[in-house]
This record gives C-alpha cells, structure tokens and sequence, in this order.
C-alpha cells in the first residue's frame, strides 16, 4: 500500500468509530428513555393495585362533600387521593388516615394527637411555596381525613428517579423556592403564639411541584413549633429515632439528653436535597438502610461533605452546599442566614 492508500484506511476506520461512537451514545440514550418508562410503568402498576384494594374505591364521596377520583398514593396509614370539591368546585387532595381496628386505645389515642398536632402547625400556614390545608372530617370511627391544596405536577422524588440529576440552574431555582417557604416558616406567627415551625422532614418526596413548575412544601407530621418561651429560636429535640435519616444532620442523633435543635436542621436537610439534585445521589448513607444509618453511626460521622469529580458544578454550589452541612449546628447558617448566601445572588448561564 502506498501512503495515500494507507491514510486512506486510517480515515476510514475513523470514520467507522465516529459512527460506532454515535450509536452507543444513540443506545445508551434509549436505554435511559425505557429505564425511565420502566420507572414510570412499575409506580403506576402500584398505584393501580393500591386503588383497587383501598376499602375507599367503593365509597366514592366523603360528608357529602369530597368526590373521590382516583389514589394518588399510599405509605404507612394513609392514602392521599385526588377529589373534587362539591362546595368550592374544584380539586382537592384528601389524605385518609386510618386507624387499625386491632390497635389498643392508647396507640389509637397516640395516633389522633399526632395527627392533629399536625393539623394545628398546618391550619395557619399560608404561604405560595407551601400547600394549603383547607378542612378536617370524620370519616367512621377509625378513619378520618384533611383536605388540602392539589398539586397536579409531581414531586421531586419520582422527578429524580426519572431524571437523576438536575442542571444547576433548574437544580438552584427549585432551592430558592424552597428556601422562600421555609423563611415563612421559620419566622415569629403574627399573634406572637409563636418563634417559627422547624419542618423536621424535609426530603424530595414532601417536595411537590404544581402545574406550573411550581415548589410546595408538604407533610407537616414530623414539624417541630418553637414556642413562644423558649429560649434562643430552638427547642430540646425529644423525637431522636423520628425523621427520614438521609436528611437529618448530626444532632438529631446524639442521645444524650439537653439537645436543642432549631430551623438549622431544616437548613440541613436543604444541603441535602441539593447535593442530591446535582449529583444524583445522597452525600451520605447514599445506598444505606436507616437502621444501618443508625448502627453505623454515618451522620454522628458526617463531618466531611464529598463531591463527585464526574460532575461539573460551580464552586459556589459546592461552597453553598459546604455551609448547608456544617457539622457543628453553632457554626451553621440558619434559615434567613442561608437566604443571604452569595451563591443565590449571582446568575447562572
């Protein structure tokens, strides 16, 4: 072969790997399009199988009021289902807990109070970033209902295992948002009754999204009211074993007592859910159990926040989400000192 020849078949073979190259890309893409079909596919097979055992399908309206249209979803006690407001004409979502028949009164008693503790930090809150609570009924003698705000968008959880990761802009914008409901919460109530609402379990699965792209905090079962009294904007933490462990910082897991806790965990948990829109996954106990969490100690050890080398993000991303995880609580930002961090200021192309 002369030269020509032989530069000839090394081009040739360039060319064929560029387009081996482009197809694997072409592949991996469907494959990722049918994952996230799959995803999609497997939560509505469950969706659909909870409807048709919930004893609440045959019993479509609530006080003559609330039609039910279909299960939104289902954990634990409860069953969140979209409806139709009959008074109001428009859609609701109502959430039904239920009270096992074979419980003994005092765990019936325990459940009711915790319930409605719920009910009274959510029945003043108004806020665009967090959902409204419109009523509370009885259902039977075992089963009662609210009726909040609908959001027909997603939430962020089932948006993350769709996706996996968010650009950091959008991943920033949803953030900001969050962060504008939770100076909401954190602030004094306009009677004085109170300082500020920790939420205690803020998580992408309480972070709910309405048709417009919209952020809504939600699930108030865990929050925390900082009294009036009490000292200093916190409180002693006496539901160490309570939460959603991922996003819990480091002192709701010491177990001696005097812990005081205040909406510096919440600023936590923010870090948290950012670092997790960004890189995919949790910083730490990422792929852990909550019981191994616990036994292993990993947030009592969580003193220093890792980041992946595979994903481009700024250093004020990083630097934001380094002061979110502070490890000791006296050096961490609380919520309104959050608001004020320069990496929410600048823009991002």
């Amino acid at each position: 072969m002369d030269a020509l020849e032989i530069m000839e078949a090394q081009e040739e073979m360039y060319l064929q790997a560029v387009a081996l190259k482009k197809e694997e890309a072409q592949l991996l893409e469907e494959e990722k399009r049918l994952e996230e079909e799959k995803v999609k596919h497997v939560r509505e097979l469950r969706r659909v199988a909870s409807e048709e055992a919930s004893r609440f399908k045959s019993r479509p309206k609530l006080n003559d009021r609330y039609v039910l249209l279909n299960l939104l979803g289902k954990g634990g006690f409860s069953e969140v289902w979209r409806a139709y407001d009959l008074h109001e004409t428009m859609e609701v979502a109502v959430k039904i807990h239920q009270l096992d028949p074979r419980w003994s009164d005092d765990k019936k008693d325990n459940y009711t109070r915790h319930v409605s503790r719920e009910y009274e930090i959510h029945r003043d809150v108004r806020h665009p970033r967090v959902v409204s609570l419109f009523d509370v009924l009885e259902i039977d003698a075992n089963s009662f209902a609210t009726v909040l705000e609908y959001c027909r968008g997603t939430d962020l959880d089932s948006l993350l295992k769709e996706r996996r990761r968010l650009p950091e802009r959008e991943a920033r914008a949803v953030t900001l948002q969050i962060l504008a409901g939770m100076r909401y919460l954190s602030r004094p109530a306009e009677d004085g009754m109170r300082q500020g609402i920790i939420h205690y379990d803020l998580k992408p699965g309480n972070i709910l999204f309405d048709e417009d792209g919209g952020v809504k905090i939600t699930d108030f079962g865990l929050s925390k009211i900082v009294e009036a009294n009490d000292p200093g904007d916190s409180m002693e933490l006496t539901s160490q074993g309570a939460g959603t462990y991922w996003y819990l910082p480091p002192e709701c897991f010491m177990m001696h007592g005097g812990v005081r806790i205040s909406n510096k965990v919440d600023v936590w948990s923010i870090g948290i859910i950012f670092y997790q829109m960004l890189f995919g996954k949790r910083p730490f106990g990422d792929g852990q159990t909550q019981d191994s969490i616990i036994n292993n100690h990993t947030m009592l050890n969580a003193h220093q926040v890792q980041f992946p080398s595979d994903v481009q993000v700024t250093k004020g991303a990083k630097d934001f989400i380094g002061r979110c995880l502070t490890y000791d609580q006296a050096l961490r930002p609380d919520i309104d000192q959050l608001c004020q961090n320069p990496y929410l200021q600048i823009s991002l192309e």
